[in-house]
């Protein structure tokens, strides 16, 4: 069985402790930092499976943090924040974030949390039933867990990864968004449709010789987005 690693990052040493403990009883490992430039150097030094990223940090808030480590790494972080707003739950999940957990919160929440975005993402990296999908000069390379266009890599977070791999699954015919929000990003965003349209923006300008005219990830108006299968 795999032994994951979290990194905590908190400037509050209670809660690094009480999640700390938390998580040791689950059998993860944890390691801990104070601030956003310890933060970053943990991840880029460490390469911990998972991140728990609080966003009132001392030195850089943890959207800023969040972007750096998106710069160089697909490791999936989990904002914790005090903030409830929904337009602060999108802000957080758009700059690169896989969830968003509102303080205060349970343990046992916590716990669910790292364990779901862990098990998406070992989904995304796993079987999916082919070793790649090609689109025109759009690839994704499963077992690599890597994208390509024209044979240049793309650096995508893990969402963005994995919403591909959901249109991917389905090339062909249209996905609706509520099936995609829960696949991507947990039972809990069904309905946040401005996360998903956020996601879909940032990943054509990055795929997308022309994302105002796209040839890869497609619309149909209100209902949903899918790949061509070729």
């Amino acid at each position: 069985m795999k032994s994951w690693t979290v990194l905590v990052v908190d400037d509050e040493h209670r809660y690094r402790e009480l999640l700390e403990m938390n998580l040791v009883r689950r059998c993860y490992r944890v390691l801990q930092a104070a601030d956003g430039l310890s933060a970053i150097n943990a991840v880029e030094q460490e390469t911990p499976d998972l991140v728990i990223l609080d966003l009132k940090l001392p030195d850089i808030d943890g959207y800023e943090v969040c972007r750096r480590i998106r710069e160089y790494s697909n490791v999936p972080i989990i904002m914790l924040t005090a903030k409830a707003e929904p337009q602060e739950k999108v802000r957080g999940l758009s700059t690169g974030a896989d969830d968003y957990i509102t303080k205060p919160f349970s343990a046992d929440e916590l716990l669910a949390r790292v364990a779901a975005v862990l098990r998406r993402t070992e989904v995304a990296r796993g079987d999916v039933g082919a070793e790649s999908f090609r689109c025109g000069a759009l690839r994704i390379d499963y077992a690599q867990h890597r994208v390509t266009v024209a044979d240049r890599e793309i650096p995508v977070t893990p969402g963005e990864y994995r919403l591909l791999t959901v249109l991917a699954a389905n090339a062909g015919r249209v996905v609706v968004q509520e099936e995609i929000l829960r696949r991507v990003w947990g039972e809990g965003y069904s309905t946040a449709t401005a996360l998903l349209q956020t996601a879909v923006r940032r990943l054509r300008t990055k795929i997308e010789d022309e994302p105002a005219e796209p040839r890869y990830v497609l619309t149909k108006r209100g209902i949903g987005y899918w790949l061509p299968k070729s």
